[in-house]
C-alpha cells in the first residue's frame, strides 16, 4: 500500500500499478501504451525454465519484448537484484550481483552524493541523507552512467544509473525500501525525474 500511495503522489505521473502475472497476461494491449514501466519486483528463479511459478512463460515472452520499442524501463530497488541467472535482465540492469553471504541492512542512515549534476534526472540536487536499505552488490557495467553514490560502508557504491538497452533508455535506482524512504523529498525527486527521462518527457 505504501508504494501504491507513493505513486498516487508524484507529480506528472499517471500510474497504473500491476503484478508481474497480471502484467504478463494482458490481452487488452495496455503493455504498448505505457511511456515506462517500472518494475518493483524480486523474482529469483529466471522465468519460462520449468522452476518458475504458473504462469513463467507468459512473463518470459512479456519481458523479452523489452527493449523492442522507446517504451522507458525502470528498475527500482530489489529489481536491480531480480533474475540473477538471466542474461536479458543483467543486460537491462548493467550487471548487477549480491554476494548472498553479506547482510542485507535495513534503515540506515545513508549519505546520496550527486556525481552527475549536469544530468536531467539529478540536475540541481545537492547530497542529501536518507534512512534506506543496504545491498553489497556489484557495481554497474562501464557502460552505465552513474549518477548518485554513497560512501556508506555496508552498501554498494553507485547508488542511481542509466543506461541503454536495445532502444529503451533505463533508469536504475537501488533505494526505495519501506515508507521512510517513500516519504524523502529527494528520492520522490530523483524517482519522478528518472521516469520522465525513460519516457523521453525530461
Amino acid at each position: 500500500m505504501a508504494l501504491q500511495n507513493l505513486f498516487r503522489d508524484l507529480p506528472t505521473i499517471d500510474v497504473y500499478p500491476q503484478n508481474l502475472e497480471d502484467f504478463a497476461t494482458d490481452t487488452g494491449n495496455s503493455r504498448e501504451s505505457y511511456d515506462a514501466i517500472v518494475f518493483y519486483n524480486y523474482h529469483v528463479p529466471t522465468p519460462g525454465l520449468g522452476e518458475y511459478p504458473l504462469g513463467g512463460g507468459r512473463a518470459r515472452d512479456a519481458l523479452e519484448l523489452l527493449g523492442e520499442t522507446e517504451q522507458g524501463i525502470v528498475l527500482l530497488h530489489h529489481a536491480i537484484l531480480a533474475y540473477p541467472k538471466w542474461e536479458l535482465w543483467q543486460k537491462i540492469c548493467g550487471g548487477i550481483q549480491i554476494d548472498p553471504s553479506l547482510p542485507v541492512l535495513q534503515n540506515q542512515a545513508i549519505r546520496v552524493n550527486n556525481i552527475s549534476p549536469e544530468h536531467p534526472i539529478t540536475s540541481g540536487l545537492n547530497s542529501w541523507e536518507i534512512s534506506d536499505e543496504t545491498y553489497r552488490a556489484s557495481e554497474p557495467e562501464q557502460d552505465s552512467e552513474a549518477l548518485l553514490s554513497t560512501d556508506h560502508p555496508q552498501s554498494m557504491n553507485t547508488l542511481a544509473w542509466t543506461r541503454r538497452y536495445k532502444k529503451s533508455r533505463v533508469f536504475c535506482y537501488q533505494s526505495g525500501h519501506d515508507n521512510d524512504t517513500f516519504k524523502n523529498k529527494n528520492f520522490r525527486v530523483v524517482l519522478t525525474r528518472g521516469i520522465q527521462w525513460v519516457a523521453g518527457h525530461l
